[in-house]
């Protein structure tokens, strides 16, 4: 991999995270291709017995057709953000506060000249109300990004984000935060 091409999809990367941190949703809603998919599938603990020697970690995620905490296209992305705009977005009242901090970032060259894949881990941080326990949650997990050169601006798309978590179970009040 040329050092060049993973230093642009770094950049890229953090970029993202300081538009979500910064509330920028305009500007982050940009950065995705008009044909692009953004999913959280389900995850499922698997219990010692039903592992054998094929077992894998994949096996505990749903795939395209199975559950998902959510699966939006950009016109689905585009509705959550103008939600939060219009003050009616109750489980962001008040607006959470984040710190997405992405690491262990792999690049791999796709089928698509114009594409490429980058794994990442991330650990995002919300902050709400103060002082209420509830209101700090802590989310973990990777994702797997397929990104499209945008030759217009010199730098990506995202065509599709795959996060998946490491939680099976969902401690937080709500998912109403971006990753």
């Amino acid at each position: 991999m040329e050092a060049a091409l993973y230093l642009s999809v770094q950049q890229f990367l953090f970029w993202e995270a300081r538009l979500l941190d910064e509330r920028r949703f305009d500007e982050w809603l940009a950065l995705f291709s008009d044909d692009s998919l953004y999913w959280m599938p389900v995850r499922h603990n698997r219990l010692r017995e039903s592992m054998d020697e094929k077992w894998e970690p994949s096996k505990e995620i749903e795939d395209e057709s199975g559950l998902g905490y959510f699966e939006d296209n950009k016109s689905r992305l585009t509705r959550r953000v103008g939600r939060l705009k219009t003050g009616m977005a109750w489980a962001e009242d008040p607006p959470s506060r984040t710190r997405h901090l992405i690491s262990n970032i792999e690049v791999e060259r796709n089928d698509n000249p114009s594409e490429v894949v980058a794994r990442s881990s991330f650990l995002t941080y919300r902050s709400r109300n103060e002082g209420k326990n509830e209101d700090e949650d802590l989310f973990s997990g990777s994702r797997e990004d397929v990104l499209r050169k945008n030759e217009d601006a010199d730098s990506w798309l995202i065509v599709n984000r795959k996060i998946i978590p490491d939680w099976v179970v969902v401690n937080a009040q709500n998912l109403s935060i971006f990753f």
